[in-house]
C-alpha cells in the first residue's frame, strides 16, 4: 500500500468502465485518480510540474492518444506517460515507445501490472522534478556574486545570514569548524562580501608552512635580516594591505610568534625582520581552527591572550551531518564542476544514489563529498555509477578490487584529469605528470585513452 499522499494520476479515456475500474484500482493502491473522458480536458488540468503520471488510452474520439503524447512531450518531456493498446496491436506500441511513451499496457491487463508500472512512473517522475529543482537552484546560486554557499537548510541560511552581516563590520573574524567544514570558503565569502572584497584577500595555512619560515612569510625580511635573505620581501599582512589576511589551522602556529601577532592585532602595523621602522597595516584577519581554542589556552598550547583578541566575533560552520538536507544539492553542484572541468559527463542521481549519500556519515564533511562527487565524474563509469560502491570501494559484482586494479583506476584518472586541463596536448600533460614521451603513449593505449577526444570536448 502507497502513501496516501502519493501522487497524482490522469487516467484519459473515453470508455467510462475503464476510467472507473482504473480508478478504484489506483485508488487502492494509495494513489489519486483524476478521470478524463477526453485528452482535451485532461490537457486543460495540466499545470507545470505535475507530479504524477499518465495513463491513457490511445483508441479516442478527437484528439487520440498518441496526439496526447506529442503534446505532453513539448511541454514537459519528462513527464511519464503510459499508453494503453488494443490486444496484439504490436505496431502501434512500437510507435507509442519511439514516440516517447514511458511504457505501455495491452489490454485487457491486471491491475496489479497497472499499479506496478504507475510505480515506476511516479518514482520516475519524482527524480526528474528533484533533479530539475537542483539544477534551479544551482544555477540561482551560481549566478550569485562571490563565494556560493550552496544548500537550503536552516543551518546553511543563518551562515548566509552571518556572513552577510560579518561582512559589513571591521572586525576580526574566528571561524570554527571540523576538517573539511569548507572554512576557507566562508573566509573568501565575508571577503567578497564586504568593503575590502576588490583588495587582496591573502591566505595562508599556519600548519602547512615550515615554522623556520612562517615569520618571514607573515611579516616580511629586508636584505640581510638573515643568511639567504638576498634581497627584501613583502610579508603576506603587508601583501594584503586594504584587503583580507586568512590565516588556515591557527592552533598550528608556533606560541612565539602568537605574540608577535598579537602586537599586530592590537597596533594594526607590521615590523619586516630587520628593519627598525613599522609599516601601517589596514586589513581584516580571519582566523580559523579545528579545534577549541579556549580549551587549547588552558592546556598551555595556545596563547590565551590572543585567543581573547581573536575571540571577538567566533562563527562556527556546521558540519555536513547537521546540514544533510543539503547533501544531494551539494553532491550535484560538485559534479556539475568536475565534469565542466574533465569534459566528461555522469547521470544525474537516481533514488538508490540519494539514499546512499544520505545514509553516509560524512567524517570528512564537505571536502570528502567533493572528493566523492569527483570520482563518480572520473570513475563512475567502472562502478556502473552507483554510489554505494564508490562510497565502499568495490565493483558492482560485490567482490573487492585487488590493489593493482586501484592503482590502474586512481592512474587512469589522473592522466585523464591532465588530458581534460591541458586540452588533451601530449607535451603539457607529459610535463604535468613527469612522464616521458613514449611511456605515457603507452598508457594511453592500455587504458583507452585518446588525445583527440579531449580536445574535442573542450567548447571554444
Amino acid at each position: 500500500m502507497h502513501d496516501p499522499a502519493a501522487a497524482p494520476v490522469l487516467i484519459v479515456d473515453d470508455e467510462p468502465h475503464l476510467r472507473i475500474t482504473a480508478g478504484q484500482t489506483l485508488e487502492l493502491a494509495g494513489y489519486l485518480p483524476e478521470p478524463h473522458a477526453s485528452a482535451e480536458s485532461a490537457l486543460a488540468m495540466l499545470l507545470p510540474d505535475f507530479p504524477g503520471v499518465i495513463v491513457s488510452d490511445i483508441r479516442m474520439p478527437g484528439m487520440d492518444g498518441m496526439a496526447l503524447l506529442k503534446e505532453v512531450r513539448l511541454r514537459d518531456p519528462d513527464l511519464p506517460v503510459i499508453l494503453i493498446t488494443g490486444h496484439g496491436d504490436i505496431s502501434t506500441a512500437v510507435e507509442a515507445m519511439r514516440e516517447g511513451a514511458w511504457d505501455f499496457l495491452e489490454k485487457p491487463f491486471a491491475g496489479e501490472r497497472l499499479v506496478e508500472m504507475v510505480r515506476r512512473g511516479v518514482d520516475k517522475r519524482r527524480l526528474s522534478l528533484e533533479n530539475r529543482r537542483l539544477k534551479a537552484e544551482l544555477e540561482a546560486q551560481q549566478a550569485a556574486p562571490g563565494p556560493r554557499l550552496v544548500g537550503r537548510t536552516l543551518a546553511i541560511q543563518r551562515l548566509a545570514s552571518m556572513i552577510q552581516r560579518i561582512g559589513q563590520v571591521q572586525t576580526d573574524v574566528l571561524l570554527f569548524g571540523e576538517t573539511g567544514t569548507g572554512k576557507d570558503l566562508v573566509a573568501r565569502a565575508i571577503h567578497e562580501r564586504s568593503p575590502r572584497g576588490g583588495h587582496p584577500f591573502v591566505a595562508i595555512n599556519c600548519g602547512a608552512v615550515p615554522e623556520s619560515i612562517i615569520e618571514s612569510e607573515l611579516f616580511g625580511h629586508e636584505k640581510g635580516a638573515f643568511t639567504g635573505a638576498v634581497e627584501r620581501r613583502i610579508g603576506k599582512f603587508e601583501h594584503a594591505n586594504g584587503g583580507t589576511v586568512f590565516l588556515d589551522e591557527i592552533e598550528s602556529m608556533p606560541l612565539a610568534l602568537q605574540v608577535k601577532l598579537l602586537r599586530v592585532l592590537q597596533e594594526r602595523c607590521v615590523e619586516r625582520l630587520g628593519a627598525n621602522e613599522p609599516v601601517p597595516l589596514d586589513i581584516r584577519v580571519i582566523a580559523a581552527t579545528k579545534v577549541d581554542l579556549k580549551v587549547a589556552a588552558e592546556e598551555g598550547q595556545f596563547r590565551e591572550d590572543l585567543y581573547y583578541r581573536l575571540n571577538v566575533v567566533t562563527l562556527p560552520i556546521p558540519p555536513l551531518r547537521d546540514r544533510r538536507e543539503d547533501i544531494p544539492l551539494l553532491f550535484q553542484h560538485f559534479a556539475v564542476v568536475a565534469a565542466n572541468r574533465s569534459g566528461l559527463e555522469a547521470p544525474p542521481l537516481d533514488a538508490r544514489g540519494v539514499s546512499a549519500l544520505m545514509a553516509h556519515d560524512w567524517p570528512g564533511n564537505v571536502r570528502e563529498l567533493r572528493n566523492l562527487a569527483e570520482r563518480y565524474v572520473l570513475l563512475g563509469s567502472a562502478f556502473d555509477y552507483r554510489l554505494d560502491a564508490l562510497l565502499e570501494g568495490v565493483e558492482t559484482t560485490g567482490a573487492d578490487l585487488a590493489l593493482p586494479q586501484q592503482v590502474e583506476l586512481f592512474e587512469k584518472s589522473l592522466i585523464s584529469q591532465s588530458l581534460a586541463s591541458h586540452r588533451g596536448r601530449i607535451n603539457d600533460v607529459c610535463e604535468h605528470l613527469g612522464l616521458p614521451r613514449k611511456t605515457l603513449y603507452d598508457k594511453l593505449k592500455k587504458y583507452g585513452l585518446k588525445a583527440e577526444d579531449y580536445r574535442q570536448k573542450v567548447k571554444p
